[in-house]
């Protein structure tokens, strides 16, 4: 039981380093472009599916209003996407990319799966990697609900 205890042994110390890597990674890639990580979230979220509201892309992201607004408000400063408030109900704004973000795209996708390759992860392990982190997730989700 002592060795389980040990910092080495702790998943949530791999997860923790681990994040912090792919911190640096994502830093290290976004930086030229002048993105943060969150924000390139934002991105891959509207290159999907553009045209949604701020309350959609919060609930796609899992983020609040209050982390979401400034960020978008960045993010429109820098020209990358603009807010328009419905006409139909003025309480509904909604997030549409601008043509900046459409043209990065590819640049910016291409040095992501570059860096992502220089980690040598072959496409079977990333798509293990990313089955065994959902299932982990949903555990974790799952214990919280049930306890409160």
């Amino acid at each position: 039981m002592k060795d389980f205890l040990s910092l080495e042994k702790q998943l949530c110390f791999a997860v923790y380093e681990t994040a912090g890597e792919f911190n640096k990674l994502y830093t290290g890639v976004l930086q030229e472009f002048g993105l943060t990580y969150p924000q390139y979230l934002v991105l891959l979220a509207l290159w999907e599916k553009d045209q949604i509201t701020l309350k959609q892309l919060g609930e796609r992201l899992h983020l609040g209003t209050g982390t979401l607004t400034p960020m978008i408000a960045r993010m429109e400063a820098n020209g990358w996407l603009r807010k328009e408030r419905s006409k139909d109900d003025e309480r509904k704004v909604f997030i549409h990319l601008e043509k900046k973000a459409y043209e990065q795209k590819h640049p910016i996708t291409t040095k992501v799966a570059k860096e992502i390759l220089a980690c040598q992860i072959d496409l079977e392990e990333y798509q293990q990697l990313m089955h065994h982190l959902n299932i982990l997730h949903t555990k974790l989700k799952n214990r919280l609900d049930d306890q409160y």
